[in-house]
């Protein structure tokens, strides 16, 4: 009986076996098999509730099936079971058990609920061995899924590679930059959807933006494709975000907003999902590339924003190869026509050389047709021929008068239209008046008319009338015997002075011909000048080719050489960089060094001494600077006072330095000019030439910035370029873009600093000093960037703005007792109508001018004094007083000081400083001498920087009536000093 139960308890085991791994047949992804096993053993034990659970490395989101919620709680009690080849009971829940089904490739844990009346003693008993088998097949099925993933990934990195490849491939290939930008969004389209892309370059330099290429299904383009645009054009929009932040931002409209800091700015039609990236140079966006989808079954995912992101990088060094490319294409075309324009000139030259050679030997062959031994006929045909070949002679006949000269005979006549008849009497016709004047007669038809007219010659000429007629006379001695002729009957062959000397010559040595039996001296002699004129003409034509290719290398010369210094110009300097940089292309262990510098305070000299006083010290310069260089370096006069040298072969940068140092020993020796002896400095700015440079603007621009920071730290030295000294031009710009932003959105504010009585500690004035809220950097002061704002022209509109802020909140807040200084530059000094806009922002703003006083520099009243007298003048009679800022630290003269109409003097803060320490008495001596002179001209004081109250009393007991500085109050703003009142009321 006992045997009969074991074999039907083999039987139900290989029954439930084979069941199972039917069921697992039909399965063949893992959730499928997941499914199988939960409901099979559910099935089998009767569970309350059954599950498959995987990725246990995520708590938040495991995967299970059926899907299951798990509490966190439950975490300890899964890893446990990870880690465990047997059932492991929930410790708080005992009904609920965990069992690994496999390890690889990852823990997989079937989990269960058992009924209230199942205590699940001896599980999983009669289930292990199908829950193994069902372990197993789950696992391959993991397994096979990993496979498939790494193929996957696998086949995506291959045809990244190949797009990189082929992107590569275009970017080296001969197709144009639309040709190639088509491939570069075909390949891309292989990658990812891209039915709606662009690509957008930025200029950070210029702040312009160009599209290069936009393909839209939905929306046409809004700019011209190729078009430079200011970076403005597109503000706000999510492309300008992604260009100035140099972020990626993906998704729908919701998603995008709240990804930028400001508002959106649509531009064509609005896309159901949309992503752009920047490309990147070395950190910095130099444009985007945009994909939008307006299908709502089509939507882009972070795998898609790494692969574009990625791509950018080589689409931009792709663009950036065939731009460079197209680019040096283009300077090639251009000194191709420059050279075939030389070419030109050569051709035109050697054909004047032939043209003369040719002439030369015609005037030979006729030379010698005058003393050959032929007939007449035969001489007259030769003439022809000759006269022929140097000019149209198609039309051509020799008239002779008669012995009594009475008649007109024709020995030898060729005409396309009419020949002449052998002879005829005497008319009035052109021969005739060239016979009769006995000079050469070169006529076109209005000519002839004006001889009708004036009755030398008869209306109705015999023959055909020509286009243009050339007569000259046959002399012998004083006598005229003839005439030789040419004629043309169409407008294109018109006769000039060249045509009529050539045949007077003819003329004449057929003239000759006929006479020469009358005398073979005369002959010879003949034959003599002959000689002297072609020898003379020839050596004209000699002198004249000489002094054209002076002229021509005096041309080439001037065009690329500076006329002042004879130092070779930018445009010579560029090509020789070039040059190098080309060179060094091919040889990268190669280096240069270009050293740009210009003249400190080189204006002062122009001012002072003149012009023609700063050409001799640019000479001077441009001679020192050549003789500390050696070939085959070069110097070059840029522009003004800048120069620039240029080291090809020079331990870098070692060298470059000693050269810099050298140059600034060389023109720190004085130099006599205008009879005054002056001692320039200079400042250099150096920049280190490798294969990274691909033009000679950006070799000049990085030493320009070079220079830009010497002169920053106190000029008369040299400073070498880095990518700090880029990252700072680039801060600059952006600052200057602020400044412009800070006067829109209204970001400056005065502050005020109370100037008050030493003795008593009244309030009697305040000075307005500027003050800029910057939106991210906090409250900055004039030094962060008065300086920026000078160099980009916007002081003066800022100053403006601070008058007429620091009026209006002294008239709205302040008592009606006190006034306010404000500084004025120079520049303002410098418009003629500078009193009359301040009177008028008075008169806008209600503040009396009594209770107004600017302050003015000692330096900003010796730029013109006159006109500084005269406005001053006029400011004064109208109640505006005036104050002298900074007094003692500058010029200090007594005659202007005593000329000008002052309101107050400022004590500089340098001495009020030294007056509570030891040995003070120069100090002390000082502000009482600037006490007294005040106190002569009836001028009030003030002493600035007043920080201790020792210095407070030194200055009460020498009499100094009102003083301002830390010690009397800091500045603030108009509020603070008003809730300061209300306070001591």
């Amino acid at each position: 009986m006992k045997h009969a139960d074991a074999a039907g308890a083999t039987s139900c085991d290989d029954s439930l076996q084979l069941a199972w791994l039917a069921s697992l047949a039909t399965a063949h992804t893992p959730d499928e098999v997941a499914e199988v096993i939960a409901d099979l053993t559910q099935a089998e034990l009767g569970c309350k509730a059954a599950c498959v659970l995987w990725d246990l490395g995520q708590p938040t989101s495991h995967h299970s099936v059926p899907p299951t919620r798990m509490d966190v709680a439950d975490e300890p009690w899964l890893r446990t079971a990870s880690e465990s080849d047997q059932p492991c009971r929930h410790p708080a829940d005992r009904r609920r058990i965990a069992l690994r089904l496999c390890r690889q490739p990852e823990p997989v844990l079937l989990l269960l609920t058992l009924q209230a009346e199942h205590d699940g003693i001896g599980f999983p008993g009669k289930l292990a061995v199908p829950l193994l088998l069902a372990g197993q097949h789950l696992q391959r099925t993991l397994e096979w899924i990993e496979l498939q993933r790494a193929h996957q990934q696998l086949a995506r990195s291959e045809a990244l590679q190949c797009a990189l490849f082929a992107i590569s491939d275009l970017a080296g290939s001969e197709r144009d930059m639309p040709d190639m930008l088509r491939g570069i969004h075909a390949i891309v389209s292989t990658l990812m959807y891209a039915e709606n892309f662009f690509i957008v370059l930025h200029n950070a330099e210029q702040d312009t933006i160009r599209f290069l290429y936009f393909v839209d299904v939905e929306s046409p383009a809004v700019f011209e494709v190729g078009q430079d645009l200011p970076l403005s054009t597109i503000e706000h929009t999510l492309t300008w975000y992604v260009i100035r932040d140099g972020k990626a931002r993906m998704g729908d409209t919701e998603e995008l907003l709240a990804q930028v800091s400001g508002p959106v700015a649509l531009i064509g039609s609005d896309s159901y999902d949309w992503l752009g990236v920047p490309m990147l140079r070395d950190g910095r966006p130099c444009g985007a590339l945009v994909v939008q989808s307006y299908r709502h079954d089509i939507g882009f995912s972070d795998e898609d924003l790494t692969l574009l992101q990625f791509v950018g990088s080589h689409i931009l060094t792709a663009v950036e190869r065939k731009q460079s490319k197209a680019d040096l294409e283009q300077r090639v075309h251009l000194r191709t026509l420059e050279l075939a324009e030389a070419n030109r000139g050569l051709q035109l030259e050697i054909i004047e050389r032939q043209r003369a050679e040719h002439l030369q030997v015609a005037l030979f062959q006729i030379a010698e047709l005058a003393t050959a031994d032929i007939d007449q006929g035969e001489f007259y045909r030769r003439v022809h021929a000759v006269v022929g070949e140097l000019l149209n002679a198609e039309n051509f006949f020799i008239a002779l008068l008669s012995d009594d000269r009475q008649r007109l005979t024709f020995p030898y006549s060729v005409d396309a239209v009419m020949a002449p008849p052998q002879e005829r009497p005497l008319g009035r016709g052109l021969s005739e008046y060239v016979l009769r004047c006995g000079n050469a007669l070169w006529a076109n038809n209005a000519d002839i008319e004006e001889l009708v007219r004036q009755g030398e010659v008869a209306s109705g000429r015999s023959g055909a009338p020509a286009m243009s007629w050339l007569g000259v006379p046959l002399i012998v001695g004083d006598e005229v015997i003839g005439l030789v002729t040419v004629q043309s009957y169409s407008p294109s062959i018109v006769y000039g002075p060249a045509d009529q000397e050539l045949l007077s010559f003819v003329a004449s040595q057929v003239a000759n011909s006929l006479v020469r039996r009358r005398s073979a001296e005369s002959l010879r002699r003949a034959y003599e000048q002959l000689e002297h004129r072609v020898e003379e003409r020839t050596l004209a034509l000699r002198k004249e080719i000489s002094e054209r290719e002076r002229v021509q290398d005096q041309l080439r010369h001037q065009v690329m050489h500076d006329s002042l210094t004879g130092l070779p110009n930018r445009g010579y300097l560029r090509d020789r960089i070039d040059r190098v940089l080309a060179t060094i292309k091919h040889e990268p262990w190669r280096r240069c060094a270009l050293l740009y510098l210009d003249v400190d305070r080189f204006k002062i000299i122009n001012d002072s001494l003149g012009h023609l006083a700063g050409d001799e010290v640019l000479k001077e310069v441009a001679a020192r600077l050549a003789s500390c260089v050696r070939h085959p370096d070069l110097v070059a006069r840029l522009a003004g006072d800048e120069f620039a040298i240029l080291l090809e072969d020079a331990e870098i940068p070692l060298g470059a330095m000693t050269v810099a140092q050298r140059v600034l020993d060389a023109l720190g020796v004085p130099m006599l000019v205008a009879g005054k002896e002056l001692q320039p400095t200079a400042s250099v700015g150096i920049a280190i030439g490798d294969d990274h440079y691909q033009t000679a603007d950006e070799l000049l621009r990085d030493a320009d910035i070079a220079l830009y920071r010497a002169k920053e730290l106190g000029r008369k030295r040299f400073e070498l370029f880095d990518e700090t000294l880029a990252k700072n031009v680039v801060d600059v710009l952006a600052l200057e873009v602020e400044l412009r932003q800070a006067l829109q959105h209204d970001q400056f504010e005065p502050y005020f600093q109370p100037i008050c009585r030493l003795d008593g500690g009244e309030t009697v004035g305040y000075e307005a000093l500027i003050r800029w809220n910057h939106p991210r950097q906090g409250l900055l002061r004039p030094a962060d960037f008065m300086k920026i704002a000078e160099d980009c022209g916007l002081i003066e509109t800022i100053d403006w703005r601070m008058f007429e802020l620091s009026c209006r909140q002294l008239v709205q807040h302040g008592r009606g007792d006190t006034f306010m200084t404000v500084n004025v530059s120079a520049l303002h000094l410098r418009h003629a109508d500078f009193d009359a806009r301040l009177i008028q922002l008075l008169e806008r703003t209600g503040l009396p001018p009594t209770r107004l006083i600017f302050e003015v520099t000692e330096g900003a009243l010796l730029d013109n004094p006159e006109r500084v007298r005269a406005t001053l003048d006029r400011l004064r009679m109208a109640g505006v007083g005036a104050a002298l800022d900074d007094f003692g630290t500058g010029y200090s003269s007594l005659s202007y000081l005593h000329s000008l109409p002052l309101r107050m003097l400022k004590i500089d803060r340098a001495f009020v400083q030294e007056l509570d320490k030891d040995h003070n008495s120069s100090s002390t001596t000082v502000v009482a001498a600037i006490l007294a002179l005040a106190r002569a001209l009836n001028i009030q004081v003030i002493a600035e920087g007043i920080e201790t109250e020792t210095q407070r009393d030194v200055l009460l007991a020498m009499g100094c009536e009102m003083g301002q500085g830390y010690l009397l109050g800091h500045p603030a703003p108009i509020s603070h000093w008003l809730e300061f009142c209300a306070a001591d009321a």
